[in-house]
């Protein structure tokens, strides 16, 4: 793809580094976000600062949205200086995780401007974004698809999901669900071990070397847990939202999720005790203080 003029709103955890990924790549980004220190850090990378959504969209005729829930992605749509109004663009890739029937409404909305939507939710955390190694979940026309896999790419690695909007939103919520359930039943089965004396260090070289690995024992644990930070980047609130959407959908569908429940009710009572700036890792500090011993306790 030829170097172009792009929009970004969002420039968080996972926006700010995918900023940058499109800047190494030698494009134009112009850039928004309601916090001044995001959007400063975004223009130190290289990034063109913009007062508005609709600025932007005056300005880009493709715009990315990296935003946290679908209240947000649904204000920056149809805001008085949202994108709607804008002039120029034509079409808006929204890599945030909102569920599928905000994809859907945001679809509707849009389209009713002749603007495209394309629903395209990554995961792979803040390393991945950093890395260009994400997992970018796309679902839109081929034809579009096809016109936007290019720069989709700097992203990470590309799946097309399939052409109707909600597609890609239900991969990212299966994904998120299994996401959260490995760190809650890891955080579960560490503190029983460690109430019984093993070391963490060694459970975790024992697990990873056996059948019971994952994503929170090869990762999250050694780095966020085992340290005793619990910042992993991804906060509990999010998991949780996430979660709740996922649960929503399989109800919807028909689908009955009996553990998914019982992980959604663990990230609401580590949001509770931890607060708003809870990480999704806190889960096990949670079940350190259930258990009565630090997973971190044996830690050399």
């Amino acid at each position: 793809m030829s170097k172009q003029t792009f929009g970004f709103i969002g420039l968080g955890n996972m926006g700010g580094p995918m900023v940058k990924r499109l800047l190494h790549a030698g494009h134009t980004v112009l850039v928004f976000d309601r916090d001044a220190a995001a959007l400063a850090r975004a223009v130190a990378d290289g990034a063109q600062a913009r007062s508005s959504a609709l600025d932007v969209a005056d300005a880009a005729a493709t715009i990315f949205l990296s935003l946290p829930d679908g209240p947000a992605v649904q204000h920056v749509i149809s805001a008085q200086d949202g994108l709607l109004q804008g002039k120029r663009v034509k079409c808006v890739v929204d890599l945030s995780t909102i569920g599928p029937r905000a994809a859907v409404a945001a679809s509707q909305a849009l389209g009713a401007r002749g603007i495209a939507y394309v629903d395209s939710p990554v995961s792979g955390g803040i390393g991945g974004a950093e890395r260009g190694t994400l997992a970018v979940m796309t679902a839109c026309p081929q034809p579009l698809y096809d016109e936007l896999a290019p720069v989709l790419k700097n992203f990470g690695r590309l799946f097309y999901m399939g052409a109707g909007p909600g597609l890609g939103q239900t991969m990212k919520l299966a994904n998120n669900l299994l996401s959260a359930a490995a760190v809650a039943i890891t955080s579960e089965a560490m503190a029983m071990g460690a109430k019984a004396g093993l070391d963490p260090g060694v459970m975790l070289e024992v697990i990873n070397a056996g059948s019971g690995r994952n994503s929170a024992t090869m990762e999250k644990f050694p780095k966020a847990v085992l340290t005793g930070t619990f910042n992993i980047g991804f906060a509990a609130r999010l998991a949780c939202k996430d979660v709740r959407l996922c649960l929503e959908e399989s109800e919807a569908l028909g689908v009955p999720m009996v553990v998914g429940a019982a992980v959604r009710e663990m990230l609401v009572v580590t949001n509770a005790v931890y607060g708003k700036d809870a990480d999704y890792t806190d889960v096990a500090r949670l079940l350190e203080t259930w258990g009565g011993v630090p997973i971190r306790q044996h830690v050399k």
